[in-house]
């Protein structure tokens, strides 16, 4: 069966190697990286060359619950273009571009069966809000 493509995207007002280099940064990633304010990112880290790992620990912020989230970086084209294998086997890519004077951010990556697919959808798209109003705010 093949597996469902949920995409997420965001027009960012910064230029494309600011956004870059935010995206690619462990001490930025932790100040962005939660889909609500009752969580967040409390380790991170970025090797980020074909075969090197990025890993984030999430947790909600009661400590009621954590979990790693990891990948595999198996393409980079800097700075528009990152694939990724995570942890448990589904392919990511996230696509940067410029539009206009924006940069814009999408991010496909495979549906997991534990969660609906708007549940996921929704909650990618929550990070990636985050990240932008991160970054617009610097």
């Amino acid at each position: 069966m093949e597996a469902t493509e949920i995409t997420v995207e965001a027009l960012i007002n910064a230029p494309l190697d600011k956004v870059w280099i935010t995206w690619n940064t462990p001490t930025d990633v932790m100040k962005w990286n939660a889909a609500s304010e009752d969580w967040h990112t409390t380790h991170a880290e970025i090797d980020l060359k074909i075969g090197g790992r990025f890993s984030y620990r999430m947790e909600a912020k009661d400590g009621s619950f954590g979990f790693d989230f990891w990948g595999i970086y198996s393409q980079i084209e800097e700075p528009s273009f990152l694939e990724i294998f995570l942890g448990d086997g589904r392919k990511m890519t996230v696509y940067f571009a410029m539009d206009g004077d924006q940069t814009r951010v999408k991010e496909v990556f495979e549906a997991e069966t534990e969660n609906s697919i708007e549940l996921q959808k929704n909650g990618w798209q929550a990070i990636l809000n985050n990240f932008k109003k991160y970054i617009e705010n610097q």
